[in-house]
């Protein structure tokens, strides 16, 4: 494993402008630079980079990222294989941290799995390619599907032979290990101390995982078997619950297109590619997961899907969809004409035709799903109230309102009810949604807290009138603290309010925020993060506030993991600062001019030279405090808190020329604790009223001593709002 000292080397050497211009044309504008976008068709330059901030972004598309998270994205690598190309390209040795014995031994299985599967992927092509069998059995089935030779090629597509043990044995001979053969499921133990080859008689389509690596294969019989496919089964590198076949093949199609197709098989995804539609893979007769999709959204968020244009293609459309809203993807679906699939639609036509046909016949989903539940009803209201509760359960799984709102509004009009009715059915199913979700939640919290030992003891830190106490050194994650029990029924509204919170933490995480004047009378000055956790797990009002929404809460606990670290960096920026501050002083009062100069207008001089420096050292000093969190969290290894941060902290509109060149604009920095103390204010509010109006809904619902308990709670709550109003002096509006 690369070596965080490394890591953060490479990071720190990567220029942005520098990593950026190897693909992108570039030209200074004002402080920044500018250039067409790499990720879509760009016209008109929109692509922004930011030497100080450290990242790129198309203010077109949005996409952009760091340094690591531009090179990922345009070449499609991991995050790791996009750190060692940014080593190479800085010139920087690669250090290995030494692994524990358990890491080194899983690694050691995955890249023998991967070698030997390099190794079988080679062997099924010369078995193609270079064997009487191979041409006359192989080839022949492939031409008769249409493949030609540079598909074939590109696909790695192969034959095993109908010898019993032919593979098993020359990998034996080879130098690989039996067990391993049988781990990876290439071979299968006879149980007399050899082995026979699982995918024997059947021509060979390898699986590439999303970096280009054979993780395993699909063999389709040639014979009468019962089995016509056969795959690779699951291991340390192949999980078909995360591997999409084509994948590899089609990732820079369709971040170029925006858009991917799916489809059923193997040979659906080659026919489409051989007709010029490279962004098309597989999800190989298998359901879609939510593996798969997080694949997916790597890429595009625009999805068709291709089906056969039988009533079991029409079935197979409304199966599995909703996993796909739920996680506010835009797909549409296609149905192709009676007794045609993708691939022999696309070898019976012209690419022109099938782009038109496309173009002209795929449905957005729930369109799709209304249209095709109509025909059921046949004017019979009880399937025509089914219908609808069908199309209503798959719109309330969309994460945006508005987007809810406007299929509400269009499956009103297409079976001819009231919109608000509809609506009101959507916000049934969304709620019934939360609860339940909230619910597991709160199973599996209790299971956490019932397995998980209990924290040594001891006392809270006293906070004395003038502020918090800054955290513990070994309190490094905000999770340590429990969170209050707060339902989801107002999910939307805290959600928003922590975004808020969070935005400001990733955005001006390490910039100074105020001074802590503790017990013992000592002040010391205190970042953004560090207000924020003083003032959340130590408030008095509602102590142990964590963030509920996952990816947040990462985000902040790797905010508060490198407090310590910044603090020491940031001392050394300084010292290195002062000394060339102090160099560039010695400069400028040697080349002064002091002919006709008085001692008192050379004092004058000096001082004001001192100033100016000063003044310098202090700026780069607040650019440094203010990049230092982002150019962290966007280069996170976690995808998730990548992207977020990224989202958090670029901005999402550019200022005019007339703003920048005559405009003075307070920035985040000149007003800081107002927005931390206002955004903390409001997400304990909303909190706060998503309890009051939980109780309020249950207290009808329960016996006479536990309204009575609910009731006491209820004025609690209620007080802790007034005085939170109190403390904030001023109208405080919550979003819903």
């Amino acid at each position: 494993m690369i070596d965080q000292a490394t890591v953060q080397k490479i990071l720190s050497a990567a220029d942005i402008v520098d990593v950026v211009s190897d693909f992108v044309t570039l030209k200074r504008r004002g402080a920044n630079f500018v250039g067409l976008c790499p990720f879509h068709n760009d016209r008109n330059p929109s692509f922004y980079v930011s030497r100080a901030k450290g990242y790129c972004k198309c203010f077109s598309c949005g996409k952009g990222g760091s340094a690591v998270g531009f090179i990922m994205e345009h070449q499609q690598m991991t995050y790791v294989e996009a750190l060692r190309y940014l080593a190479a390209k800085y010139h920087i040795e690669i250090e290995e941290r030494e692994m524990t014995d358990e890491e080194r031994q899983r690694q050691s299985a995955r890249e023998a799995m991967l070698m030997v599967n390099e190794w079988a992927c080679d062997y099924f092509e010369h078995q193609l390619h270079d064997t009487q069998a191979g041409r006359d059995i192989g080839m022949a089935y492939f031409r008769e599907r249409g493949f030609g030779d540079a598909i074939i090629k590109r696909f790695r597509l192969g034959y095993s032979s109908e010898t019993r043990g032919a593979l098993y044995d020359a990998a034996i001979k080879a130098g690989f290990n039996r067990q391993l053969l049988f781990d990876v499921g290439l071979c299968i133990d006879d149980e007399r101390g050899g082995g026979y080859d699982r995918f024997r008689g059947r021509v060979i389509f390898p699986i590439f995982n999303v970096a280009g690596k054979v993780v395993g294969f699909g063999g389709r019989t040639l014979r009468g078997d019962k089995a016509k496919y056969v795959n690779s089964p699951e291991s340390i590198v192949y999980n078909k619950r995360n591997e999409l076949y084509g994948l590899f093949q089609a990732k820079r199609e369709m971040t170029k297109q925006d858009k991917c197709f799916i489809v059923e098989g193997y040979a659906d995804v080659i026919s489409m590619h051989q007709a010029g539609f490279e962004n098309v893979i597989a999800s190989s007769g298998t359901a879609l997961t939510e593996g798969h999709i997080h694949q997916i959204h790597r890429f595009t968020e625009n999805i068709t899907e291709l089906f056969d244009g039988d009533a079991a293609g029409v079935h197979a459309a409304m199966r599995g969809v909703d996993m796909l809203l739920e996680q506010d993807m835009n797909i549409k679906i296609l149905v192709l004409p009676d007794d045609d699939d993708p691939d022999s639609f696309s070898r019976k036509h012209t690419a022109d035709e099938v782009r038109r046909f496309i173009d002209e016949n795929e449905t957005d989903f729930i369109r799709f799903k209304t249209s095709v539940l109509l025909q059921d009803t046949d004017g019979d209201p009880v399937k025509r109230s089914r219908a609808i509760t069908e199309v209503v359960k798959s719109i309330a799984v969309i994460p945006q309102a508005i987007k809810r709102s406007i299929y509400a509004k269009e499956c009103a009009a297409m079976f001819e009810v009231d919109e608000q009715m509809i609506l009101r059915e959507i916000q049934k199913y969304v709620l019934a949604k939360r609860d339940a979700d909230w619910k597991r939640r709160e199973r599996e919290k209790a299971v956490a807290d019932a397995t998980t030992p209990p924290a040594s003891g001891g006392a809270a830190p006293s906070v004395s009138e003038g502020g918090a106490p800054s955290p513990p050194a070994s309190a490094t994650s905000a999770t340590e603290a429990t969170a209050p029990s707060f339902p989801t029924s107002t999910a939307d509204a805290v959600e928003r309010c922590e975004r808020d919170a969070i935005r400001l933490v990733a955005k001006y995480g390490m910039c100074y925020m105020c001074d802590t004047t503790y017990d013992d009378g000592v002040t010391s000055p205190t970042t953004v993060v560090e207000y924020v956790y003083n003032n959340t797990i130590f408030n008095e009002l509602l102590p142990g506030i964590v963030f509920t929404t996952p990816v947040y809460k990462r985000i902040f606990d790797v905010a508060m993991e490198h407090v310590d670290g910044f603090y020491a960096e940031l001392e050394q920026y300084m010292a290195t600062l002062r000394a060339e501050g102090d160099v560039e002083v010695s400069r400028q009062l040697a080349s002064l001019d002091v002919t006709g100069h008085t001692p008192d207008s050379i004092d004058n001089e000096e001082k004001k030279i001192r100033s100016a420096v000063a003044k310098q050292i202090e700026d780069r000093v607040g650019e440094y405090r203010a990049n230092y969190l982002e150019r962290i969290l966007c280069s996170s290894p976690d995808d998730e808190v990548r992207n977020v941060a990224y989202n958090l902290v670029t901005d999402r509109y550019r200022l005019s020329k007339i703003h920048s060149l005559w405009g003075s604009v307070a920035t985040g920095v000149d007003r800081l604790q107002s927005l931390v103390s206002s955004a903390i204010n409001v997400w304990m509010l909303a909190l706060l009223m998503a309890r009051t109006r939980e109780i309020e809904r249950r207290i009808d619902k329960v016996d006479y001593e536990q309204g009575v308990a609910l009731m006491k709670e209820l004025a609690n709550v209620k007080s802790i709002i007034q005085q939170l109003s109190k403390q904030s002096g001023e109208r405080v509006v919550v979003p819903r």
